[in-house]
């Protein structure tokens, strides 16, 4: 009995001891996706899954309609043919509407991943006899952008999400994450886990009406802000799901230079890959760094988009095929060291629609025949994981559906007859497990279907969309001093308002109710809410009428027609125009141009205001020129339209800045971003640094003690803010140089060209030489900072000064230059220095030790020594795991720090041997003394 307590005895302190190396191994492990536990259970899955069941893997189909009964085509492709998952989609009906449509989704999905999961333990017929049919999670996917129809598939019930640009235009990072984490919230509560989007493109080339018009379904056209507010929106999407969603980003790698639409052809970019590297890829290689950012900003896909370049290797002659489709292109990509490391840690690529018209336009033998199995052959040979089909049908096919089933078959077959196909499967099924796994860590039904009690929940976050219209609101033509001076009132009592929308309806699906998604009166409902009899009484209904853009161009075309019109258009003191984008497929999209060209004395000498809804660079010059007023909200959303409201009647002032170029008022985004001509930049002794030439990350909060600089010392100097013209700051990698001259003397002794990160640049400048020196900072094209006054001598310290310069007067602010900023200057708050987390263990594990013994050496009194030797282990033990829990930090991130932290952390380590020790010697007193 006494060898066995010993044993027992020692087994614990083992245990103890080394269980903090097996941890840290296995946290390290699991940086390397290829180790994490999702991969491992993926890889045991994979091992015990059939070849019909490995190849129903790759396949993301979309399905009619909402039944799901078992004689239904989406049964049977779940079922029998063990599809990976479905997009749901607003024009195939998945959702009803306008009332009942977030409970009626909740119910399909929860249907269809039922109708997998009744499914397993099965035998399913298999090429090699049967086999047991597993559950798998389907993934659920939906395109869902923001700012309703057409962007989003579910337009009622939700949280209204602006878009993306509209997002952009508030330059603010927190927006764009709320809006992530109530959008992922509320998918992941309906039980969709797969997102197709964001979109990071970048809105590069000026809008043409042939070319392919993001629209505002991007944050806009400088790289790094795309970076920037996509990378929070992905957080916000990871926090919101609580990491339930699957986010692919699109449209890799990049379609804003395209020419042509994608619905027509597949568009042609002259582009190399090191062109793309500088921009398109940019914000992709954001969001896939693994190695250097937070993992909330990763996305788990990439979606490849159907466009092909010219150049791509630098041989401009040579053009690929579309990217989706092109082995090499993606090869090349995927091995950038961007990208590599992610595409090795089971980052999945998702391809386009493969049943897009482009593809078929460019597929089909002379325009006759479309083998999509084939199609779908190439595109999974080219790397795509998970192949996307929509409209995907066979020259000769009845529907997609039948398709769809010919493609897996061809699959199946290539998987037994070729190895080197059923390689790729493997590959690219072990990786769709592996993120199955990450979403869901067990495959159970229980886990994989949320609550529906969770339903009340979504929906009711109603604040988003006003900050964002507020924030992003932009007063586009003329500028606000101008503007002041030619429109000095509201509209008031007795002026009459003469409203033009251009209207937007659509329904939930094809037997759904119609619904106005911009109605004809939504902006005066809006302004007499506010300011009518029920607001503030400044107007009344009799003051408005209001029409569609399609009564406009009916009144241009046929003016006879239209005399009501024509007579309250020549009574009118306020024109108003809110505009959508120019797409030629909606009634009336063109007639503010049109009008303008046609019949611009029936709105001069009034005022004209124009609310653009969608994306501001849809006028020229001309156009802009007829308007009072030109302002840029974004979005359509109702709160966006009451934000057009409050600026009418000047009660909001927009703040806003356009995130896009915008060539009809010579708004350059390059320029916008670059930094301001008048402003002084701001510079100082960098005191987060040391001499040495590193950057200081420990910090206490008392105040330390004044550095000393002395002769061949380097002095670390840092700019403040530096802002650019729309008061943001500059984008990281501005080019900032400091120099360092002799004072009185035209002569650089040092120039250093550096780069900024959040706006402040950095560098370290060598003193080499005895005597009066100044050290200046310019970032073209602002020449102007502050001046640190140097006096270098041998035997002591450098003295420094800081003057600021007088200010260089700008046309563009009348002669009047920024003002200089403040001398004196908040030292910097630095990071507080936690303590060693070694040095921790180190002294925890000799409290626990020496605890023990202690307590051996001085309990005779319980007489035998293996009770004494039993309770002694128990202290170590109990010291050891209550060191090794707050170490870990399991109980959050550890703010330990000096003396203190050590002395909390060794008490309560106490504490853990006390309470170890209390339960052994009841144990023993019971059990082992008896």
């Amino acid at each position: 009995m006494e060898k066995k307590t010993r044993g027992i005895a020692a087994a614990i302190l083992i245990l103890s001891c080394i269980l903090p190396l097996f941890t840290f191994s296995t946290g390290y492990a699991q940086d390397n996706g290829e180790y994490s536990i999702a991969y491992q259970k993926a890889v045991s899955m994979l091992a015990r899954l059939s070849p019909e069941e490995k190849v129903g893997q790759l396949f993301l189909i979309t399905f009619d309609g909402r039944d799901i009964n078992p004689d239904s085509q989406i049964y049977e492709l779940i079922t029998r043919y063990q599809v990976g998952g479905v997009v749901l989609r607003k024009d195939h009906d998945n959702f009803s509407g306008p009332e009942g449509t977030v409970s009626a989704a909740y119910n399909l999905i929860s249907g269809l991943q039922n109708v997998e999961w009744q499914a397993k333990d099965e035998m399913i017929p298999s090429g090699e006899g049967s086999a047991i049919n597993d559950f798998i999670p389907l993934f659920i996917g939906i395109q869902q952008s923001g700012d309703s129809y057409p962007s989003d598939q579910i337009i009622n019930g939700l949280t209204p999400i602006p878009s993306q640009m509209a997002l952009g235009a508030s330059w603010d990072t927190s927006l764009s994450e709320k809006a992530g984490t109530i959008l992922g919230r509320e998918l992941a509560t309906l039980g969709i886990n797969l997102l197709l989007g964001p979109s990071l493109d970048i809105a590069e080339n000026a809008y043409t009406a042939s070319g392919d018009d993001l629209s505002v379904r991007t944050f806009g056209g400088d790289t790094f802000w795309v970076g920037e507010m996509g990378k929070a929106y992905i957080e916000g999407l990871h926090t919101g799901s609580s990491n339930r969603l699957a986010i692919i980003a699109r449209n890799f790698p990049g379609r804003g230079s395209s020419d042509r639409l994608p619905e027509q052809e597949v568009a042609t970019v002259r582009k190399s890959l090191d062109q793309l590297k500088l921009i398109e890829l940019a914000p992709f290689f954001q969001v896939t760094d693994i190695k250097a950012a937070d993992p909330a900003i990763i996305v788990e896909g990439l979606l490849l988009n159907h466009i092909r370049y010219q150049g791509f290797q630098g041989n401009i002659r040579a053009t690929t095929k579309p990217v989706s489709f092109d082995q090499t292109a993606v090869d090349l990509l995927m091995n950038l060291s961007e990208f590599s490391s992610w595409r090795k840690n089971s980052g999945i690529l998702v391809s386009e629609d493969l049943g897009a018209e482009a593809v078929k336009k460019f597929f089909s033998t002379g325009g006759q025949t479309f083998d999509a199995r084939q199609v779908a052959r190439n595109a999974f040979l080219a790397g795509n994981d998970l192949l996307y089909m929509d409209q995907f049908v066979s020259s000769g096919d009845k529907d997609r559906f039948e398709t769809y089933k010919k493609t897996i078959d061809l699959f199946n077959q290539k998987y037994r007859e070729d190895q080197a196909f059923a390689a790729r499967v493997d590959a690219s099924v072990l990786r769709i497990l592996t993120l199955k796994y990450e979403l869901y860590p067990e495959f159970d039904i229980k886990k994989v279907v949320s609550d529906d009690f969770r339903l009340v929940d979504v929906g009711v976050q109603n604040t988003l969309a006003f900050d964002v219209a507020s924030a992003s609101a932009t007063l586009i033509s003329p500028s606000a001093d101008e503007l002041n001076s030619t429109l000095t009132d509201a509209p008031n009592y007795g002026d009459k308002l003469i409203i033009f929308t251009d209207t937007v309806s659509t329904s939930q699906c094809s037997t759904c109710q119609v619904q106005n998604i911009v109605a004809v009166d939504s902006l005066q409902k809006a302004i007499l809410k506010l300011y009518g009899p029920s607001g503030s009484a400044q107007v009344y209904e009799n003051q408005f009428t209001s029409y569609t853009f399609t009564d406009l161009q009916d009144f241009i075309d046929n003016p006879f027609n239209r005399v009501e019109l024509e007579t309250n258009l020549s009574r009118a003191d306020w024109v108003i125009f809110l505009v959508q984008d120019n797409d030629s497929n909606r009634a009336g999209a063109g007639a503010l141009e049109n009008l303008i060209k046609e019949k611009i004395e029936t709105i001069r000498n009034k005022k004209v205001i124009v609310f653009a809804l969608n994306a501001p660079y849809y006028f020229d010059a001309t156009d802009i020129s007829a308007f009072t007023a030109y302002y840029g909200l974004y979005s359509k959303l109702p709160a966006f339209i009451e934000v057009a409201a409050r600026i009418l009647f000047q009660e909001i002032n927009p703040i806003g800045s356009s995130p896009v170029s915008i060539p009809g008022v010579a708004y350059d985004l390059i320029t916008a971003t670059s930094p301001k001509e008048n402003q002084i930049i701001a510079l100082q002794v960098d005191e987060t640094a040391g001499a040495s030439g590193k950057q200081a990350t420990a910090q206490t909060t008392e105040e330390p003690p004044e550095k000393v600089y002395n002769l061949g010392d380097n002095l670390p100097v840092r700019t403040g803010v530096i802002l650019d013209h729309n008061g943001h700051p500059v984008p990281d990698g501005t080019v900032v140089r400091f120099i360092l001259s002799q004072q009185g003397e035209n002569v650089t002794i040092q120039q250093i060209e550096t780069t900024t990160v959040g706006g402040i640049a950095r560098a370290f400048i060598k003193l080499q030489s005895e005597g009066m020196h100044e050290i200046r900072a310019t970032s073209e094209p602002a020449m102007n900072s502050q001046i640190l006054v140097l006096n270098i001598s041998s035997g002591q310290g450098a003295q420094i000064s800081a003057i600021n310069p007088t200010p260089i007067p700008t046309e563009e602010d009348g002669g009047e230059a920024a003002s200089a900023p403040a001398v004196e200057e908040t030292k910097p708050v630095e990071p507080l220095k936690t303590n060693s987390k070694l040095f921790e263990w180190l002294l925890t594990s000799l409290l626990a030790w020496g605890s023990g013994i202690i307590f051996f050496y001085n309990s005779d009194a319980l007489g035998k020594i293996r009770s004494r030797a039993f309770i002694s282990a128990g202290i170590v033990a109990g010291g050891l795991l209550t060191a090794f829990w707050q170490i870990l930090d399991f109980t959050g991130p550890s703010t330990r720090a000096g003396f203190s932290g050590y002395a909390n952390i060794l008490v309560i380590t106490l504490l853990g041997e006390i309470i170890f020790g209390l339960v052994l010697y009841i144990y023993v007193q019971k059990f082992m003394d008896n």
